[in-house]
């Protein structure tokens, strides 16, 4: 069977009051590239992720990039989750200088340290 990796309305942060609710209620865990925000919602519930990409990090071209390579990391990765999980992945300067896999080795690190993963069967 294929895997899907899609990332539709329903696994996004999409108001401010999703993004705020992980600032102020959730826990920061702080790497070179990213900051990853965290909240625990109710069980059962599909993860969502939302990004940030400041003006810190460069211009409207090199903030795009970032964006994009943001959202490619979201959408293979998601299923990775536990349920019931809200994150925000915050770009540093440092990010605008990093490809992929550079994000992909930073989140999964910050993602054990939040210990966010689903347990393999």
């Amino acid at each position: 069977m294929e895997k899907r990796f899609g990332f539709p309305k329903k696994r996004r942060l999409r108001t401010t009051s999703d993004y705020q609710a992980v600032r102020t209620q959730g826990r920061p865990v702080h790497g070179s590239l990213l900051l990853l925000g965290v909240l625990d919602r109710e069980n059962g519930a599909p993860p969502r992720a939302g990004i940030i990409v400041s003006r810190k990090v460069g211009n409207s071209v090199v903030r795009s990039r970032v964006k994009r390579l943001l959202r490619e990391l979201a959408r293979h990765h998601l299923g990775d989750l536990r349920a019931g999980i809200d994150m925000v992945l915050v770009a540093k300067r440092g990010a605008a200088a990093a490809n992929l896999q550079d994000f992909v080795q930073e989140w999964l690190r910050l993602a054990k340290r939040a210990s966010i993963l689903r347990e393999s069967e």
